[in-house]
Formats: structure tokens, sequence, C-alpha cells
């Protein structure tokens, strides 16, 4: 496996890791709406509204860990972008983004006149 495919499985592993993140807070937010309107009813007991907070905290500590962990990955993967940019600026050398730019330009030239030549049709 070459070393860009192992970054781009990292990179989706962290993707991963923040649309969990996402599920799981929107999981906690609806956890403690209902424990809050099981606060509010006169009938239910407190043992239930206790059971239904333990959940609530179960939940924040699998979150706090998620957390930790897009932590770490992220570091890791910006210290990898970094990396890269700087061996960019260390190979990269004027004269060819120069030709790269020139070349686009030629190329966006000759397509605006082939369409000149089929609009005179």
């Amino acid at each position: 496996m070459s070393h860009r495919k192992i970054i781009e499985d990292y990179y989706c592993d962290v993707n991963n890791l923040a649309e969990l993140l996402s599920k799981l807070t929107n999981s906690y937010r609806l956890l403690i709406g209902g424990a809050g309107e099981l606060n509010s009813i006169a009938g239910v007991h407190k043992g239930e509204v206790k059971d239904s907070l333990k959940r609530v905290y179960k939940l924040g500590n699998v979150i706090d860990k998620v957390v930790d962990t897009l932590k770490d990955s992220t570091e890791v993967y910006t210290e990898y972008c970094k990396i890269t940019t700087e061996v960019i600026k260390e190979k990269m050398q004027i004269k060819y983004v120069e030709t790269e730019i020139d070349e686009e330009l030629f190329i966006n030239n000759l397509d605006d006149l082939d369409e000149d030549d089929t609009k005179g049709d």
C-alpha cells in the first residue's frame, strides 16, 4: 500500500470519528432532554430519573473518549499536512509553476478559439 493511500485511509478514519462524535452528541442531547421531561412528570419515580441520568453520564464518558481520540488523530493528520507543505515548498520551483500556468492558459485559449469556430457555423 502506498504512503498516500495510508494517509487517505487515515483521513477517512478521522472523518468517521468526527461523524461518530456528531451522532453521539445528538444522542446525548436527546437523553438529557428525556431526563428533563421525566423529571417534570409527577408520577415518575426518582429511580427512573436517576437511571436516565446514569445513561447520560455513560454516554458522556464515551463522548469524552471519542473527543480525546479525535484530538490525537487530528494532531497527527495536521502534522502530516504541515510536513507535506514543507516538502512541496522545498521541491517547487517557480519555473515549473509558470510552465503549468502557461500550458493551462494555452489550452484554455485553444478551447476559446474552438468555440468561436463552432459559433460561426
